[in-house]
């Protein structure tokens, strides 16, 4: 199959289809909206549903219902928008639930505005909701790894039943770049997804006899404490599996080594790539599971350098994980910008040059 020219937001609508998703709810919110706009149309396509919330409170419950049937869900929204999703996504981390979301980051804080930005680096990786609970986070640098990554969101969240996000920007959301679908088959009805013995289908279903419960409310301390940790142990088995990342000359001697992720990693990229052209020793590590963090990989590359600059478009999130990551080994600074400026590849060259010649 060729490739085919497509915007981010069509390209992540169309990889969740690829993956078996076959049930949408959400809401829209710039610059997130193309997606359900794209899949109100795709979802029937395939005999799936597309349903519109009345809010995006009302759409993290209604994957919560969706995922507890066993099917693959999806919501997709922005910034704020996950904000209210936030106790919908404590509950179903508490169910046990396997679902999928797209946070297409806008800026912030506040209402912020439809410019792309990482500033929800902390809500992400952090938790958002209440209680010990983690979300999965995969953070593509590409449209074309968009749709990698969400297809690996689907595998990730059937295998550790839980939420999986992929957090994106506004730029890979808006853009528009040639995408291989060949690797993602559209799935026939032989198809068959994970089997989910847990799922609510019903006490005669599959042979059954007994009934499945699917709950968040324990009022014991015991109990609680105990589910709790469950959760860590599965929580502490993906951070030993499922850590991600890309290096470009972290192998060597170097410097510097930039950390950054999604958009911003490639500007880093090429700013990178020009200054070893000028005979600058610069090497990159582009983290592309945000939580598991790979902070093994971030303290062995950070090793071979003289110091270390974490590149964000925010005001510094991302820097706490890679300090913790060098516990001290190295000096660790920031580059950043907030409010939806985006750093040049210039700007990025003369941060990197300053630290250099400091």
């Amino acid at each position: 199959m060729a490739k085919v020219l497509m915007k981010g937001n069509e390209a992540i609508g169309e990889a969740a289809v690829r993956a078996g998703c076959r049930f949408f709810f959400g809401y829209p919110i710039t610059p997130q909206s193309e997606v359900p706009e794209y899949l109100c149309k795709r979802l029937p396509e395939v005999g799936g549903a597309f349903v519109q919330a009345e809010s995006e409170v009302a759409a993290s419950n209604m994957i919560l219902g969706a995922s507890g049937v066993g099917v693959r869900v999806l919501t997709t929204s922005s910034s704020p928008g996950i904000s209210l999703m936030s106790e919908g996504l404590s509950y179903i981390a508490c169910c046990e639930l396997p679902v999928v979301l797209v946070n297409v980051v806008r800026s912030g804080p506040g209402l912020g505005g439809i410019l792309p930005s990482q500033s929800d680096y902390f809500q992400a990786t952090k938790g958002g909701g209440h209680g010990d609970y983690r979300l999965l986070v995969l953070a593509p640098a590409s449209v074309q790894e968009a749709v990698a990554l969400v297809v690996l969101a689907f595998e990730l969240a059937d295998r550790y039943r839980n939420p999986v996000m992929v957090m994106a920007d506004g730029m890979i959301g808006q853009m528009m770049e040639p995408v291989d679908f060949s690797g993602y088959p559209l799935p026939g009805p032989e198809h068959k997804q994970p089997e989910k013995p847990w799922a609510l289908t019903g006490t005669g279903s599959r042979g059954r006899t007994g009934r499945n419960i699917v709950n968040s409310l324990y009022l014991d301390p015991i109990s609680c404490n105990e589910v709790n940790l469950r959760l860590k142990r599965k929580y502490d088995l993906a951070a030993q599996q499922e850590k991600r990342w890309e290096e470009v000359f972290a192998d060597e001697e170097v410097d510097l080594l930039v950390v950054s992720y999604g958009s911003m990693a490639r500007i880093c990229r090429t700013a990178i790539d020009r200054l070893r052209a000028q005979g600058r020793r610069v090497s990159l590590l582009r983290p592309i599971t945000l939580w598991p963090f790979p902070d093994e990989a971030v303290r062995h590359a950070a090793l071979r350098a003289r110091r270390v600059l974490s590149v964000e478009m925010s005001m510094g999130q991302m820097v706490e994980d890679v300090r913790l990551a060098v516990s001290g080994a190295r000096p660790v600074d920031f580059f950043g910008m907030a409010g939806g400026r985006v750093p040049t590849v210039e700007e990025v060259q003369g941060a990197v040059v300053k630290l250099i010649e400091a």
